[in-house]
């Protein structure tokens, strides 16, 4: 069982890391080619999209997931009944992503972006849930090889796209094509070699029952997915596409690291739970772990990427996108604190706190709304970059001040280490400013990432003791 969770785990997080490098290259591809304006439309129309995406779903999978996996003789009753729903809400749902695209008087290049990506959308929240179906049966296999498969595929149709000097719209297309191939492929495994067909049978009282559980989390996931987009609606409608162009290149390479924490928070959750009932003093030292070694990984990311964005920028990218220099250095500072934000907001959802995440969501997200009001108007586009630190750093200080009534938290143990871990990053990055000019930056980030280690070992920052007993308390 324990080898069958932990292949899984590897299945999806390879998965993961392949379909994050495969978008990256894909973006980057994408911005060189078709210009700051370009990419700003195209950026505009797919997080426009993934705001109403979430309203077919309302967390509905997640917890068809949990109680299915309970009950696994209801699979097929629990999956019948949600994609009728789903069905009924895709196109409630895009008839209102139309409408609101339509009255906002947006271009009609852009309105025709948003009607392909709305398509797309569709047919990705019903992978979402024939995927979910999978997970029930504790089998990880298929969705790894299909997201990997897809994002793949996805790649190879943009370049074509691009090579052909197709219309903006086809980059769209690259997306819908792989996403019907998906829903295609996962159908296929559920009646294949699950052998559950795919039925539309409508269950009232299951309908019902999920209903009722997944209210809280539909509530949570609306308020995250517009937190996560409306910085880039708000400079759309302020101030145009090139700005939404500039602003989607420090935020895709900011983003682009975010498997790392969810691959650990997939780990520790399951512990955080089965610890919060039998023993909070461990659970106090599993938690203090996972924030640790999250800052291990976060801080030299964030500091080599603030130290080395220029490089970054005028090597990845065209001329036109120097402007995205100021906004990556601020924005990267956002990476360091949503490492933190990801153990945080577990532990609150892992101990029945997740009505105290939802209100800490909503009000990061009012912050962050009337902070982009005011900012972007005086900065430009660094003043959403700010808007988005300042809005996850009140998601981290609220989710650990709730935190601390979980748990007896080491306050003073955890700032030390923190400290420490700043201090040897701060040494790295100074390390590698000094030498990015006299030597190559290759060899300025390989003696980078010789310092760090050094000063973590010189500061007493972790020992070798330490990550053992962590990794110990997070296996056992």
């Amino acid at each position: 069982m324990i080898k069958t969770i932990s292949q899984n785990t590897s299945y999806l997080t390879i998965a993961s890391v392949v379909q994050k490098i495969l978008a990256f290259v894909y973006f980057t591809v994408i911005a060189n080619s078709i210009g700051v304006e370009g990419t700003g439309k195209y950026f505009f129309a797919l997080s426009f999209t993934t705001i109403f995406v979430v309203f077919i779903d309302l967390g509905f999978t997640n917890v068809f997931i949990r109680e299915a996996s309970k009950s696994k003789e209801k699979v097929q009753s629990y999956l019948s009944t949600l994609l009728v729903f789903k069905l009924v809400m895709s196109v409630l749902v895009y008839l209102a992503a139309v409408f609101t695209i339509h009255i906002l008087g947006y271009p009609f290049e852009t309105r025709l972006l948003v009607y392909v990506s709305a398509i797309t959308m569709v047919f990705d929240t019903v992978h979402l849930t024939l995927y979910g179906a999978l997970r029930t049966l504790g089998d990880l296999r298929y969705e790894g090889v299909g997201m990997a498969i897809s994002q793949f595929a996805t790649l190879l149709l943009g370049s074509l796209f691009l090579w052909m000097e197709l219309p903006l719209v086809y980059l769209i297309v690259a997306f819908t094509i792989p996403s019907i191939g998906n829903v295609l492929f996962a159908a296929t495994i559920l009646i294949k070699v699950c052998h559950i067909p795919i039925q539309l049978r409508f269950n009232q009282a299951l309908f019902k029952k999920l209903g009722l559980i997944a209210i809280p989390f539909a509530i949570a996931a609306v308020l995250s997915r517009i937190y996560s987009h409306a910085d880039t609606m708000i400079l759309s409608r302020m101030l145009g596409d090139t700005a939404v162009g500039i602003y989607s290149i420090p935020y895709k390479i900011t983003f682009a690291f975010q498997f790392i924490p969810m691959a650990l928070i997939a780990a520790v959750y399951p512990k955080f739970s089965e610890l919060y009932s039998t023993d909070k003093q461990r659970l106090m030292y599993v938690f203090e772990h996972a924030m640790m070694y999250l800052l291990l990984i976060a801080v030299p990311i964030t500091i080599g990427i603030f130290v080395l964005a220029r490089d970054i920028i005028t090597i990845l990218y065209a001329d036109a996108y120097i402007a995205s220099i100021v906004p990556l250095q601020i924005l990267i500072i956002s990476l360091l604190v949503s490492f933190i934000s990801f153990p945080i907001g577990a532990l609150l959802n892992a101990c029945d706190k997740q009505v105290a995440q939802t209100n800490i969501v909503a009000i990061a997200l009012l912050v962050n709304i009337i902070l982009n009001l005011v900012l972007i108007p005086i900065l430009g586009v660094p003043g959403a970059a700010i808007a988005a630190v300042l809005g996850n750093v009140i998601l981290a200080v609220c989710g650990y001040y709730v935190a601390s009534s979980i748990i007896p938290m080491p306050h003073i143990r955890m700032l030390h280490k923190v400290m420490k871990i700043v201090l040897s990053g701060v040494c790295m990055g100074i390390a590698v400013w000094v030498l990015r000019d006299v030597v190559p930056m290759a060899v300025s980030i390989a003696i980078g990432t010789m310092v760090y280690p050094f000063c973590l070992y010189l500061f007493r920052a972790v020992t070798p003791a330490q990550l053992q007993q962590g990794i110990a308390l997070i296996r056992s």
